[in-house]
C-alpha cells in the first residue's frame, strides 16, 4: 500500500507518516497542495490523505484534479470542520470518506486500510513467472510448491520483478515502488534486500543483476 498524506501542519503530516509507517505502509508526505499535485503526477497513490483547509492549492482543488485525471487514488478527507452539510460538500467534489478533526489515529488506519482494499482487485491476479507463483491477495509466494516466507519488502520487490514480466526494472522504480521518500540513500538498503531475497528464493538464481540499470527476473 502507498499513502500520500497532505497535510499543511508540519507536525501533524509527520506524526501521521510515522504511524502509518510503524504499521508497515509506505507513506509520502505533501504539504501543500501544489506539491501533492506535483507527487501525483509521478506515483500511483493507493489513498490521498488529504486535509481539505490548504492554503494556495485548496484541497477542494487537488481532489477535483484526482477526479479529473481518473487517478484511480482512494481519496480520505480531513477537515476541523464537522458539519454535516461540509462533509456533503467534500464527498461531493469526489472523496471516498471524510474524517473531521480531531480524531482517533486508530479509526484513520482502518478507513485507510478500508479504502485501499477498494483498490485491490486490479492487482490481486497471481503471478507466475521462472517457476514462481506469488499470490498478492493472500501475500503467499512458492517456488516448485515451496512455500516461501518474505519480508513485507522482500514481497514488494519480487511482485514488481514478476509483474515485469522479464523486462529490467530501474533501481529506482524498485526504490519508489517497494518503499517510500523515507527510503535513505545510500544505506545500502535495496542491495541487502536483494540479497536476502535472493538466498531465500534458492538456487538456481532466477534474479539477475542488470549492472548500472537494474533487475530482471
Amino acid at each position: 500500500m502507498r499513502v500520500l498524506v497532505v497535510e499543511d501542519e508540519e507536525e501533524m503530516a509527520d506524526a501521521i507518516a510515522r504511524g502509518l509507517r510503524r504499521r508497515a505502509i509506505a507513506v509520502d508526505v505533501a504539504y501543500d497542495g501544489a506539491d501533492a499535485v506535483e507527487r501525483l503526477g509521478h506515483v500511483d497513490y493507493d489513498v490521498v490523505v488529504l486535509d481539505r483547509d490548504l492554503p494556495a492549492l485548496h484541497g477542494d482543488d487537488v481532489c477535483r484534479h484526482l477526479v479529473r485525471e481518473r487517478t484511480g487514488s482512494r481519496i480520505l478527507m480531513l477537515t476541523a470542520a464537522s458539519r454535516v452539510d461540509e462533509r456533503v460538500t467534500g464527498l461531493g467534489l469526489g472523496a471516498d470518506d471524510y474524517l473531521p478533526k480531531p480524531f482517533a489515529f486508530a479509526e484513520l488506519v482502518a478507513r485507510v486500510r478500508t479504502l485501499a482494499r477498494r483498490t485491490a482487485p486490479v492487482r490481486a491476479t497471481a503471478l507466475e513467472r521462472a517457476g514462481l507463483r506469488l499470490d498478492p491477495a493472500g501475500r503467499t509466494v512458492t517456488r516448485e510448491d515451496r512455500e516461501l516466507t518474505l519480508t513485507r519488502k522482500e514481497f514488494a520487490l519480487l511482485a514488481e520483478l514478476m509483474r515485469a514480466g522479464g523486462e529490467t526494472v530501474s533501481t529506482r522504480d524498485l526504490i519508489t515502488r517497494a518503499w517510500d521518500e523515507y527510503y535513505e540513500a545510500g544505506t545500502g538498503a535495496l542491495r541487502v534486500t536483494m540479497a536476502t531475497l535472493r538466498r531465500k528464493l534458492g538456487a538456481p538464481a532466477v534474479i539477475e543483476t542488470v549492472p548500472g540499470v537494474g533487475y530482471r527476473l
